[in-house]
């Protein structure tokens, strides 16, 4: 079936709903990600700052209550939102949180132990394509403005950086993460996350966008 506007909405009939977006700066010094996905009355969010040189910014909430709005998020010291302005044309994003200073991005995969540090995002997701489908939803390539802010940094600006979002949903219980394109070379910036399910998501920022690292490599 072709994507309808309300597909943005949580499906009745799924057990698991999902939103990701992400963006990055052409010359992948600057990537984030912001996830959130309903299961039944818990919620996963997760998110991640990458900057050329500066520490991963890390953030994961596996097991959040999902409120009356299900596109809010709240948990201990950490607020974050989805709100979809127009179906399939435009998205507000925007955390505040004590997310975690990783010098080492594997820590992610651990007990991701860190230097707390308050950050802050207030986004706008515009879309610049149509939406393709997928097998259980769709993706959309669009662009991002907005700002940054990480306590002990200089604010970042974004004006229309590239950006992707995906919009999944699934009867049945469980969904892998989100599958992207591998890349050998795995040199960029990365934004490694280890799901509750035991499900591992392991990107790295590209000229081109994220990519999933190669996992047979160090």
């Amino acid at each position: 079936m072709a994507v309808a506007p309300t597909d943005e909405l949580p499906h009745d009939e799924a057990s698991t709903d999902e939103w990701v977006f992400t963006a990055w700066t052409p010359d992948a010094s600057l990537g984030l990600i912001s996830g959130h996905r309903l299961t039944g009355a818990r919620a996963w969010y997760w998110s991640a700052l990458v900057q050329a040189g500066q520490p991963l910014l890390h953030l994961a909430e596996w097991d959040v209550a999902v409120r009356a709005d299900p596109f809010v998020v709240k948990a201990p010291e950490m607020w974050a939102e989805h709100h979809c302005v127009a179906p399939l044309e435009q998205w507000s994003l925007g955390n505040e949180a004590y997310f975690v200073a990783l010098d080492e991005p594997s820590a992610a995969l651990d007990r991701a132990y860190g230097r707390p540090t308050p950050t802050a995002m207030d986004l706008e997701w515009y879309a610049v394509e149509a939406a393709d489908e997928l097998v259980d939803g769709f993706v959309q390539t669009g662009v991002v403005h907005g700002r940054i802010d990480v306590m002990g940094r200089t604010p970042t600006e974004l004006t229309e950086v590239p950006a992707r979002r995906w919009r999944r949903w699934r009867e049945a219980k469980g969904m892998p993460p989100v599958e992207l394109e591998h890349v050998i070379a795995h040199t960029g910036l990365r934004a490694p996350f280890l799901f509750p399910d035991g499900a591992l998501s392991d990107w790295v920022v590209t000229p081109r966008g994220w990519r999933s690292r190669d996992r047979d490599r160090p």
